[in-house]
């Protein structure tokens, strides 16, 4: 089933990306097990959807599945598929013939769906050396991208496929993993993205990897959680890591198998496999008047539901200096407001809303945790929270406990009383930071 149904609403959502997009360029590093797949011709149809809205794609390609079953054919044995082990001069010519032949697949794959494409030795590559005391004979690393070259192609309209070979200056060929050359042409071009179409069995999809991670979440999980996951997917990790390191602002990891799991990742605010960031990505900011009608929006269906308050524009811009939201991408997804009783010492944790669509990631937690530094900010030594309905989550993740209305202001419990909500009461004292 394809996860990407648009409505009036989605289309939307995805205009506000075109502009941020056109004239930019985008890397798609696909696995040689993806083109063999029956979702590749769909994969294809979403690069003419990017091509058609100016969108610069350079299309990378694997071939590890594709040499494997060409040995296996001729009855040859080789040293190693994907680039990263050694490769002997039989090996070599076997991924010759298999990455060539690919990528004149993926070529007249691109013409079918009215994408003019082209290929040429653009990856300058040394040999790899001896690592560990074994010599990877004709394994190879980029040393360099053809950088105007490419360029050029793309100015041009024209799509370049870039097979995982590489080639020095004496006309030697070196078999390069691709999702390295993906990195590095990513980087020689500044290019917005990078996004890995991967194998299922690489285990992106897994419910434990998280969808938006920062390059210290990702260093964390190779350190301490490598075990969970495949070798494969930490080995894109890595890469995913390199990237961002270079200067590609985002990484983005995709169950290439999946039909137009790249147009949902790179237009929706949800996203739709794993994405890896160098620069700020979301970010909580204090609310304009601009935003209210946007805060007034994203709460609308929580309030029918009894859950939060009703708030009016009038209401919302009074204490506007209260309200926060946090944005991904420049689209707010959540918010929350501290109101502070300086007299009491007292802050209340109010209209905290995460959407439906991005439930379940902590961002509650994170607008929580955000909350409680600023009341010890502001000199507050406790907070209180009023809840019909998520009393359970704030005592649960926030550490709030029951409480009567006598622990609310005196102002705010007037208010309280004349509601007729019947909320619960919750507090929680809050402990001052550690010294620095």
């Amino acid at each position: 089933m394809s996860p990407f149904q648009v409505n009036v609403s989605d289309l939307r959502e995805i205009l506000q990306y075109v502009p941020r997009f056109r004239e930019r360029v985008f890397v798609i590093a696909v696995d040689g097990g993806v083109v063999a797949s029956e979702n590749f011709s769909n994969i294809l149809i979403d690069l003419a959807v990017l091509r058609s809205l100016s969108i610069k794609a350079v299309v990378v390609h694997g071939a590890s599945r594709q040499i494997v079953d060409l040995a296996r054919s001729r009855g040859i044995a080789i040293t190693n598929s994907d680039g990263t082990g050694i490769t002997d001069e039989t090996t070599l010519q076997i991924s010759i013939d298999a990455a060539i032949r690919l990528t004149n697949q993926i070529m007249e794959g691109l013409s079918a769906v009215d994408l003019r494409a082209g290929y040429l030795n653009a990856i300058i590559a040394h040999p790899a050396g001896i690592l560990g005391g074994a010599d990877y004979l004709y394994s190879g690393k980029v040393e360099r991208v053809d950088t105007k070259a490419l360029m050029l192609m793309l100015e041009e309209g024209i799509v370049p496929v870039i097979p995982p070979l590489g080639f020095d200056g004496e006309g030697r060929t070196y078999r390069v993993n691709s999702d390295a050359i993906a990195v590095e042409v990513a980087e020689a071009l500044h290019a917005t993205k990078v996004i890995f179409l991967t194998d299922p069995a690489s285990g992106v999809s897994s419910p434990q990897l998280p969808r938006q991670l920062s390059i210290s979440e990702t260093e964390e999980i190779l350190k301490k959680r490598r075990s969970e996951f495949p070798a494969g997917l930490m080995s894109k990790l890595e890469c995913a890591i390199r990237a961002c390191r270079q200067g590609v602002p985002r990484a983005h990891l995709l169950d290439g198998s999946v039909n137009e799991a790249l147009l949902t990742e790179i237009f929706s605010h949800e996203g739709f496999g794993a994405m890896v960031y160098s620069n700020e990505y979301q970010q909580i900011r204090r609310i304009f008047k601009k935003d209210i009608r946007a805060v007034i929006s994203l709460i609308r269906q929580s309030v029918k539901n009894e859950e939060l308050v009703r708030r009016t524009r009038g209401e919302i811009l009074e204490h506007i200096e209260d309200y926060w939201i946090l944005e991904i991408d420049r689209h707010p997804i959540a918010c929350v407001a501290l109101h502070v009783y300086p007299e009491e010492r007292v802050g209340e944790l109010a209209c905290l809303y995460v959407s439906r669509g991005h439930e379940n990631q902590g961002y509650g937690r994170k607008l929580m945790a955000f909350v409680e530094n600023l009341a010890r900010e502001k000199g507050v030594d406790r907070l209180v929270a009023l809840s019909t309905q998520a009393y359970n989550y704030l005592q649960q993740k926030g550490g709030y406990t029951e409480a009567q209305s006598s622990a609310l202001p005196a102002s705010r419990r007037e208010r309280y009383e004349a509601s007729g909500r019947n909320s619960k009461v919750l507090m929680k004292n809050l402990v001052p930071r550690a010294a620095d």
